[in-house]
């Protein structure tokens, strides 16, 4: 099942959840019933508008409508920055300081990099 037909199938059960036909629900979301029935069957790509007036309606998170959760309240996420990203410096310098051959030092590389993302935290 691709992304589009599980989206499409979120969307119809939150419709079928409040015993709405094709037609309210598209009053509802300023679209038509023809564009409805695309969007269910995953026939069609939702404008972002359409997807965030379903959220409103029916108070759920885009990441429940995207099938990315199951839970209608969202995921929680943590924004957690790779340091390499951040300070790519202290790559070069991690690598100045150990053997590239030697897979120990791979390792202890891993471990210094492991300690430095939990210091930048």
């Amino acid at each position: 099942m691709t992304t589009i037909q599980k989206i499409g199938l979120r969307l119809k059960e939150l419709r079928q959840s409040v015993k709405l036909s094709q037609s309210k629900i598209a009053a509802i979301v300023e679209s038509s019933q023809p564009a409805i029935a695309r969007y269910e069957m995953g026939e069609a790509h939702i404008p972002a508008d359409v997807l965030l007036n379903y959220a409103n309606y029916f108070d759920v998170s885009l990441d429940y409508i995207y099938c990315r959760t199951d839970n209608p309240q969202g995921a929680h996420y943590e924004n957690k920055p790779k340091v390499e990203k951040i300070y790519p410096e202290i790559d070069k310098f991690i690598e100045m300081c150990f053997d590239p051959g030697s897979p120990v030092n791979e390792k202890l590389k891993e471990t210094l990099k492991q300690m430095l993302k939990e210091g930048a935290e």
